[in-house]
């Protein structure tokens, strides 16, 4: 499978998987799995199509990592960033003392005003670290890198979680943690 036929495969799962599920009729279980073959024949059906082995190539070479296979590989889900309502089963985790937030430099005054809200997803997500932050800040203009810090938001009862894919979760940053 080509790099191309690779990506468009992977925007699909994307929506299908975090988002719009009843697209292609998929039913996806409260822990956002899918049963991989119901994936495959309906996706076909919406003239997406792909085998099992394309499949399987997307969820292993994905840099993100942004989709995960049970143990058998009979079921699919995506890492995180749903704006379904799922149960990821995520542990509650003590974050690094620091983590980080790309942005677009447009957003920078609202969020140091208000914070940074997960408005449509689950949770907010932070990079551990700044090149990660900086790739995601790049996709919505001028990126900014803010450094927050979990120790202090851990140490006040609030809940971190870390995804599959080395992404950090959590509900809500208020503007006091955060630094420019």
């Amino acid at each position: 499978m080509n790099e191309i036929e690779n990506k468009r495969i992977s925007k699909f799962l994307s929506l299908i998987l975090r988002h719009q599920p009843e697209t292609i009729q998929l039913k996806l279980d409260e822990n956002g799995w899918a049963e991989v073959g119901e994936l495959i024949t309906k996706s076909a059906k919406a003239r997406m199509h792909f085998t099992f082995e394309d499949l399987k190539e997307v969820v292993e070479t994905n840099n993100k990592k942004r989709f995960a296979f049970n143990e058998d590989k009979t079921m699919i889900r995506a890492s995180q960033g749903h704006s379904i309502d799922i149960d990821l089963a995520l542990k509650s985790v003590q974050p690094p003392d620091f983590l980080y937030h790309g942005t677009a430099e447009a957003n920078i005054s609202s969020i140091l005003e208000n914070g940074i809200e997960k408005r449509t997803r689950q949770h907010v997500h932070l990079s551990a670290d700044k090149e990660t932050a900086t790739k995601v800040g790049m996709r919505h203009g001028k990126p900014v890198i803010l450094t927050i810090r979990t120790r202090e938001m851990y140490q006040e009862g609030l809940s971190f979680y870390l995804s599959a894919n080395g992404v950090w979760l959590t509900d809500f940053v208020a503007a006091k943690y955060i630094s420019k």
